[in-house]
């Protein structure tokens, strides 16, 4: 991420909140019950603000971007400059809940990412992921934030399949917000400045705006299974595959 995004990318931004949102809705309890937690890709700490406020436990942050760690908004939480390809023999199944969210979408390999990201967690935990939706809304905005694709559902299967994960629940969210990503691609068409185009396509310009995004946004039932801008779902390993991990 760029830092025109850190900037731009706040609590109160409406996609922020109600990304929070949509998780408290379909992993309330997966997240009350977790003892250790971790976000992979935490950048300057938005989730992990939002969890200590809402639920008084600290996460684990592990990104690369130094600047966005630097500028880490999270009060209790550790964050931690490390790749995860590293494999540190002490976070060796560490993590009974791994938050992946906004990330997977940037990785070209998926499945050397998962393989190091599933090492640091715990044999009977879970795995918290969303990504954005909807292939046809691929734009510029993608290019410029360096996202390699969005998701269907189906794409997200066969992550969770060749990785021996399989989805326990799962949701679109972000349906209202069609029409707000359709007309984003079509106005960025033909743009080429990137760092313009990645802060054009994420920030709402107006706090009046940014609210009636998020009033818009809430109007949404979760779960649904009919469409939206994002996918959220709750991975964990197979259960023929646990017990061979815990070998």
């Amino acid at each position: 991420m760029t830092e025109g995004y850190f900037q731009i990318g706040t609590i109160n931004h409406f996609w922020v909140s109600r990304r929070f949102s949509v998780l408290q809705t379909i992993a309330n309890g997966v997240l009350r019950g977790a003892a250790n937690i971790a976000e992979v890709g935490c950048g300057h700490g938005l989730l992990q603000r939002q969890l200590e406020d809402g639920y008084g436990k600290p996460v684990t942050g592990f990104d690369l971007n130094e600047y966005g760690l630097k500028h880490n908004v999270s009060r209790i939480s550790r964050v931690c400059c490390y790749d995860i390809h590293q494999r540190n023999q002490e976070l060796r199944g560490k993590f009974d809940v791994i938050l992946l969210f906004d990330v997977l979408e940037h990785i070209s390999d998926e499945d050397s990412f998962m393989d190091a990201l599933l090492f640091h967690l715990a044999p009977q935990g879970q795995v918290i992921m969303n990504v954005p939706a909807g292939r046809w809304a691929f734009s510029k905005y993608d290019t410029a934030a360096g996202h390699v694709r969005r998701y269907a559902v189906k794409d997200l299967r066969a992550v969770a399949q060749r990785n021996n994960l399989e989805i326990e629940k799962w949701t679109w969210w972000g349906f209202p917000l069609i029409p707000t990503v359709a007309v984003r691609k079509l106005v960025l068409m033909g743009k080429q400045d990137m760092d313009k185009i990645n802060s054009t396509g994420f920030d709402p310009k107006s706090p009046w705006i940014d609210k009636a995004l998020g009033t818009l946004a809430s109007l949404e039932w979760i779960p649904q299974k009919l469409a939206g801008t994002s996918l959220m779902a709750i991975l964990r390993v197979a259960p023929d595959k646990s017990a061979s991990r815990r070998g």
